[in-house]
């Protein structure tokens, strides 16, 4: 038994010292998304609050603590209760697979991007959950419009997901990494990354493709009926799944934790510094398309994924696999 329990507190241990540098991580990219919003408009953004503004985040999450939660008398409350805890789980536990090194990961399993696919295709439940139980129109709408985008987009980001998996060979996401140690996909895939990228922010609900919550339209979509910690728990699960996508892109297109210049100093620098800094640039982008890039109608959202990046990948994985087959270039394993 002493065995079973010093087991259980090592695993209890490595998942806490996963999640919490998660959860401190949503707030410190609150913070640089405001930041960067701030840069592009001319203004000042968060500074008041703590130093350069820093503790803004943690001011804003104790408004929302001691804020009354208000649950709405026709609403399903059960459903209306399991919603945001849903997306946040979701949100959280695909991290797991995630490798900062080739040896700090929580669960190095062999099939980490089915894994990965699997867990962020349920994360529409929790939305599509949140907008019924409300038993309100625009809510309602809103989870509609969220389920239809997410679905689309998932679509596309698993075709691109198959070219990489074409020049791998492997579902392991440390294999993946390992395979850029010459050459990241970013060059030969360059089209599949930028397309990776505009689906991702799709898949996130980030602009210009926040149609589930326009406020024009639908106020703030499915959440409309959320308050307090409830509502906190979904915006925890909307930037931890910004970040799930920044760490996948960078681990498919940009050699994961594997330094860009391997001479001194570059090459010293601890393996997951290389990945977080990588994360921040892919979000650093996330903010600039925010702040420039005018809203996109919802017709022309689903057409740009189903009549044109769907066509694209499917085209690419067809000239990828066709490359690697004529230059006998297919992975063995």
């Amino acid at each position: 038994m002493p065995e079973y329990a010093s087991i259980l507190f090592s695993e209890v241990l490595k998942i806490l010292m996963l999640l919490i540098p998660v959860l401190v991580s949503v707030a410190m990219i609150v913070w640089l998304d405001r930041r960067v919003w701030a840069f592009v408009q001319k203004r000042r953004g968060p500074n008041v609050v703590g130093p350069f503004g820093l503790l803004q985040s943690l001011a804003d999450a104790l408004k929302y603590i001691f804020k009354e939660i208000i649950i709405p008398a026709s609403s399903n409350k059960v459903i209306f209760i399991l919603a945001p805890i849903i997306t946040m789980t979701l949100a959280l536990i695909s991290w797991a697979v995630i490798p900062f090194s080739e040896d700090f990961v929580l669960a190095d399993i062999n099939v980490g991007i089915l894994y990965l696919f699997a867990v962020s295709s349920l994360g529409v439940y929790g939305i599509i959950m949140g907008g019924w139980a409300s038993n309100s129109k625009y809510p309602f709408l809103g989870a509609i419009r969220s389920a239809a985008q997410m679905v689309s987009y998932e679509v596309s980001i698993g075709i691109i997901i198959i070219n990489v998996l074409l020049c791998v060979g492997s579902l392991n996401l440390s294999d993946i990494v390992k395979a850029q140690e010459n050459v990241w996909y970013i060059i030969p895939l360059f089209p599949m990354f930028v397309i990776f990228f505009i689906s991702a922010l799709a898949e996130t609900n980030r602009p210009p493709f926040d149609l589930p919550e326009a406020e024009a339209e639908l106020v703030a979509g499915y959440q409309t009926e959320y308050s307090g910690m409830m509502y906190a728990m979904f915006w925890l699960g909307e930037y931890a799944n910004i970040l799930l996508m920044c760490a996948l892109g960078s681990i498919l297109f940009l050699g994961g934790w594997l330094t860009p210049i391997d001479i001194f100093p570059f090459n010293v620098i601890p393996s997951p510094i290389w990945l977080i800094l990588k994360i921040l640039l892919l979000f650093i982008l996330f903010a600039l398309v925010k702040a420039i890039v005018p809203r996109y109608r919802y017709d022309q959202l689903m057409r740009l994924g189903w009549k044109v990046f769907l066509p694209l990948s499917l085209t690419w994985v067809v000239l990828t696999a066709g490359y690697l087959m004529y230059f006998d270039l297919l992975p063995v394993n």
